[in-house]
């Protein structure tokens, strides 16, 4: 396994097992690389779309569907919680786990809190709208943004 593969493993394994980014510390370590080739890896991984990096170019703020950072998107699956980036993101979480889980958000439009039960087969059936204000082959023009 090349090096990025064994970065991007390191990085999702570490999101599902604690909910919470890595440390650029943590992914050298369990790598077995050296702080300069983890960090080139990072910018390529960023350039690939797998990550979302800080301005430090090494505190992971994205690593879709997980968040590096707090978000209005919680999602808890079995006894852990995770942030996903976005309500779409929300939803992967559980995919990525192949876990059921539970969404809690609100709507951005009325602040209104909402909780949502995802199963493998996907969520449960419900009267609510997904609305995108930027076309997702925009996204990652602003991937914080959007």
């Amino acid at each position: 396994m090349n090096l990025e593969t064994q970065i991007k493993v390191t990085i999702y394994k570490h999101f599902a097992e604690t909910g919470r980014r890595p440390s650029l510390e943590t992914v050298v370590k369990r790598v077995g690389s050296d702080t300069r080739s983890v960090r080139a890896a990072y910018a390529r991984l960023r350039a690939q779309r797998v990550l979302v990096l800080e301005n430090d170019g090494e505190s992971i703020r994205m690593a879709p569907p997980f968040s590096g950072v707090p978000t209005q998107h919680m999602v808890v699956v079995g006894d852990k919680q995770y942030f996903a980036n976005c309500a779409w993101d929300a939803l992967g979480v559980p995919a990525t786990l192949h876990q059921s889980g539970e969404v809690n958000s609100r709507c951005e439009q009325s602040g209104e809190p909402f909780h949502l039960k995802v199963g493998l087969d996907g969520p449960q059936p419900s009267s609510w709208l997904f609305h995108c204000l930027v076309p997702a082959a925009k996204w990652w023009d602003d991937i914080v943004f959007t």
